[in-house]
C-alpha cells in the first residue's frame, strides 16, 4: 500500500480521485493548498504528490520546490485544468514526474501511479559510484575482460614503435580511443593528434583536406590552404574508415606510406611527411582486397600492426565499468547526478546484443539522463529496442554462431536490426553506427534492405 497525497483547491474532484485512488487500496490524504499540503506531508511522508498548479496562495509550481527539498526522492504528478506549454516546461524543468490536464483521464492517472511507484521501488537496488574519466578532453579506455587487456598490452609495446597501425572492429566500438591511446604512449604524445574520417569527404575535397592546396588549384581555392598531413607534423594522423578511399586517394596514400612525402593539390614540389599514420576501418580489408577494390600493397603497409576490437555483445564483463565510466562524463556534461541504476534496467543492458557497440550505449545513457527527474536510471528510460528484447531468459541463440558467420552477413544483420530500431530513421541510424548517409545509403542498396510496408524512401530520410 502507498501513501498519496492530494493537493488540489477543487475538494470535488479531490475526493472522486480519493475514492478511485483507495479502491485500489492506496492511502490519500487531502489538502487544499501548497502550504497547508507541506504541513501534512511533514508527518504523512507520503510516496507520491498529485499536486494542481494554479490554486489562491501560492501555486503548485512555486510549492513543487519545497515538497522536493521536504523529501528530494517524492514523486510529483502535475494537473492542471490549462493547457499551458510553459507551465508544463516550467514544472518538468523543476522537478516534477508527471503532467496530467483536466478533465484526468482516469486510466492515464493509474498508469502514471503505478510507473512512478514502480520506479520508485527499484530506486536504490544499485548505487554506482560514478567518475569521469579522460585525458586532455577525451575519455579514457575502461575494460577488465580478456581481450581488451591484451589490447592494453598490444598498445604498450607498440606505442613506442612509428610503425603503421590498423585499428580494426564494428562501428561504434571504440577505433579512434584505440587511436589516442597509441598516440598518447607513443615518442611524440605532446605532437598534434590529427582525425579525418575517409567517408565523409568527396574525393576532391578529401585530397585537399589530407594534403592541402595551392592559391588557384581548383575553383574556390582563393588561398593557400596546410593539409592535415602538415598540420600533424611531430604527431599522429588518424585515418577513419579509410577502406572508403577511392583507388586514386589509395594510390596517394601509398607513396606516402613509403616515401613519407606528398603533394599539395597545385604544388609543384612535394612534402616531407614526419607523421605517424594510424589508420581504421569496419569492413574487411582483405576481402576487399581479394575482390580488387583495395590495393593489396596499401592493405600490407596498413596492417603492419593489427589491432581488433571486439564487439560490446563479445565483452559483456565490460559493461559495468562503460556504464560507470560513460555515467560519470555524462553527469559532467549535463550537470544532472544519476548514481543509481535498476536491477531491473542492469537486467535489460546485459541480455540486449548491442548492435550499436559503445556508441550506442552512450546514446542510450545519455537520453536516460537528460530525461531522469531523480538520481536513478529506471526501466521506463530505456528504449523500447531493448525493453522488447530484454527478459532474465538469455537471448535467443542466432541461426549460426557468429564465428561461423561471414563478416557481411553480420553487418546486414546489424545495419538492420539499427534501421528497424530507429524506424528507418536514417539520420539516427547514421549516428548509432557511425557512418555518412551516401555510405549508409550504398549499404542499404548493396544487401538489398528495404523499408517496412506503409514507409516509403522519402519518409525514411526524415
Amino acid at each position: 500500500m502507498s501513501k498519496i497525497l492530494i493537493v488540489d483547491d477543487d475538494i470535488a474532484s479531490s475526493r472522486t480521485l480519493q475514492l478511485h485512488l483507495s479502491s485500489q487500496e492506496h492511502q490519500v490524504k487531502l489538502a487544499a493548498g501548497v502550504d497547508e499540503g507541506l504541513e501534512l506531508a511533514a508527518g504523512y511522508e507520503p510516496d507520491l504528490i498529485i499536486l494542481d498548479i494554479r490554486m489562491p496562495g501560492r501555486s503548485g509550481l512555486e510549492g513543487l520546490a519545497d515538497f522536493k527539498k521536504q523529501r528530494p526522492q517524492i514523486c510529483i504528478i502535475m494537473i492542471t485544468a490549462f493547457h499551458d506549454m510553459d507551465s508544463t516546461i516550467e514544472a518538468m524543468q523543476k522537478g516534477a514526474d508527471d503532467y496530467i490536464h483536466k478533465p484526468i483521464d482516469i486510466d492515464e492517472l493509474d498508469s502514471s501511479i503505478s510507473k512512478l511507484l514502480n520506479a520508485s521501488k527499484d530506486s536504490d537496488e544499485l548505487l554506482f559510484s560514478t567518475t569521469q574519466e579522460s585525458i586532455n578532453g577525451y575519455p579514457s579506455m575502461v575494460g577488465r575482460s580478456r581481450a581488451m587487456k591484451e589490447i592494453f598490452k598490444t598498445i604498450g609495446l607498440v606505442a613506442k614503435s612509428p610503425a603503421t597501425v590498423l585499428i580494426t572492429g564494428e562501428s561504434g566500438t571504440g577505433k579512434e580511443l584505440v587511436a589516442r591511446a597509441v598516440h598518447r604512449s607513443s615518442e611524440t604524445p605532446k605532437g598534434p593528434f590529427i582525425a579525418i574520417n575517409c567517408a565523409a569527404l568527396v574525393e576532391t575535397l578529401l585530397e585537399s583536406d589530407m594534403f592541402g592546396h595551392e592559391k588557384g588549384a581548383f575553383t574556390g581555392a582563393v588561398g593557400r590552404q596546410e593539409g592535415k598531413f602538415s598540420l600533424a607534423r611531430g604527431g599522429t594522423i588518424f585515418l577513419d574508415e579509410v577502406g572508403e578511399l577511392s583507388p586514386a586517394m589509395q594510390a596517394k596514400l601509398l607513396r606516402v606510406l613509403q616515401y613519407k612525402e606528398y603533394t599539395p593539390l597545385g604544388a609543384k614540389q612535394a612534402q616531407h611527411s614526419d607523421a605517424r599514420v594510424i589508420t581504421a576501418t569496419n569492413v574487411d580489408l582483405a576481402q576487399k582486397t581479394q575482390e580488387g577494390s583495395f590495393r593489396e600493397d596499401l592493405y600490407y603497409r596498413l596492417q603492419v600492426i593489427n589491432i581488433h576490437l571486439p564487439p560490446l555483445r563479445e565483452r559483456k564483463e565490460d559493461l559495468m565499468d562503460l556504464i560507470q565510466t560513460l555515467l560519470g562524463r555524462i553527469n559532467q556534461e549535463l550537470h544532472s547526478n544519476v548514481t543509481h541504476i535498476s536491477k531491473d534496467v542492469l537486467s535489460c543492458m546485459e541480455a540486449y546484443q548491442w548492435p550499436g557497440n559503445i556508441r550506442e550505449l552512450e546514446n542510450v545513457l545519455m537520453k536516460g539522463v537528460a530525461l531522469s527527474h531523480s538520481d536513478t536510471f529506471t526501466r521506463e528510460l530505456l528504449p523500447e529496442q531493448i525493453l522488447c528484447k530484454s527478459n532474465d531468459s538469455p537471448q535467443p541463440a542466432m541461426e549460426k554462431p557468429v564465428t561461423d558467420r561471414s563478416l557481411k552477413e553480420v553487418e546486414k544483420e546489424h545495419i538492420s536490426r539499427i534501421l528497424e530500431a530507429n524506424n528507418w530513421h536514417r539520420g539516427r541510424a547514421c549516428e548509432v553506427l557511425g557512418v555518412s548517409r551516401p555510405r549508409l545509403r550504398r549499404m542499404i542498396n548493396e544487401y538489398g534492405l528495404v523499408p517496412p510496408q506503409g514507409l516509403d524512401d522519402e519518409e525514411a530520410e526524415e
